[in-house]
């Protein structure tokens, strides 16, 4: 798709101050996990582009030296490209990482007393994840830029690349429906474990449905629309969040904790978004009880 530079200097400021504004409302929770560090990194990563770009389009000669090179218009789509492509490559690593980070909280594999040595962990795997990522464009992937040869009345307009950040969405989507009709058709053998843990599934869908569901529509609006969304814009905090809360009502599903969550032992990741709280039924719980008393559990 063709984009004037205008419209990609506009949007890549929206993005930023949109980016800016979500890492600031989730600021208590930004060190506590990977998609918290990596949200900020790429704050730090879209103003840059966005100022890069900027310069060059707004500086009067329209070309700008750094670090010994010589810099114009026409590299502006250069560079929009190959951060395109490497968001493109960033976001199933970004996203695995997040969901295993998710269920080592949840299943109690990483403590909370170790939250210095888990934020340097955090910050060298995101280090980690632009290097390699940037490693691939260059050198092990096909990219070739689309840079062609324009006369001076179309070097305002750049060719870029459409991402596939829905499809991946869609996966886990797909993936979270998989998990809620294993919950609703499984029958164990205890009855009140099944009730349970099919109240965790349900509830945990009914969270995230309840705080997502606009941003669904617009997703789902997205997919029909017949230009994609522009590469450069395939990752923002807007995403990652989003993210960030569909992992969690995965791993909530998958695990589903529903004893540690009725006792509000359970470690939830943290969200600034949906508010992971969970209500079980009287009954339910004084069945558990008396099995476990029963038992010399309880």
């Amino acid at each position: 798709m063709n984009i004037s530079i205008t419209s990609i200097l506009l949007s890549l400021g929206g993005n930023c101050l949109i980016n800016w504004v979500l890492v600031f409302f989730h600021r208590q929770h930004i060190c506590k996990s990977f998609m918290g560090v990596f949200a900020v990194s790429l704050a730090v990563v879209d103003t840059t582009l966005t100022l890069s770009v900027a310069t060059l389009h707004i500086h009067p000669d329209g070309q700008v030296f750094l670090l010994g090179l010589k810099l114009t218009r026409y590299h502006i789509c250069l560079l929009v490209q190959i951060v395109g492509q490497v968001y493109s490559a960033l976001q199933w690593p970004v996203v695995v990482l997040a969901g295993v980070d998710h269920l080592c909280t949840v299943t109690r594999r990483l403590q909370p007393n170790n939250a210095r040595f888990r934020w340097f962990v955090f910050l060298f795997v995101t280090f980690l994840l632009w290097y390699f990522s940037a490693f691939y464009v260059f050198l092990m992937s096909d990219f070739i830029p689309a840079l062609e040869d324009v006369d001076s009345s179309q070097i305002h307009q750049c060719r870029v690349y459409s991402c596939d950040i829905v499809q991946v969405a869609l996966f886990f989507l797909l993936a979270l429906c998989c998990a809620v009709v294993h919950a609703g058709c499984s029958r164990p053998l205890k009855q009140s474990r099944s009730d349970s843990s099919r109240s965790v599934v349900h509830q945990a869908l009914y969270i995230f449905l309840h705080t997502w569901s606009i941003f669904l529509f617009f997703q789902f609006l997205l997919l029909l629309l017949p230009v994609g969304l522009p590469a450069y814009l395939g990752l923002n905090t807007g995403w990652l969040y989003f993210f960030n809360s569909l992992l969690i009502a995965l791993v909530l599903c998958v695990v589903c904790p529903a004893s540690q969550l009725a006792q509000g032992l359970a470690a939830v990741p943290p969200d600034s978004f949906c508010e992971w709280r969970f209500k079980f039924s009287l009954a339910a719980e004084d069945r558990t009880c008396t099995k476990k008393h029963t038992q010399g559990k309880c």
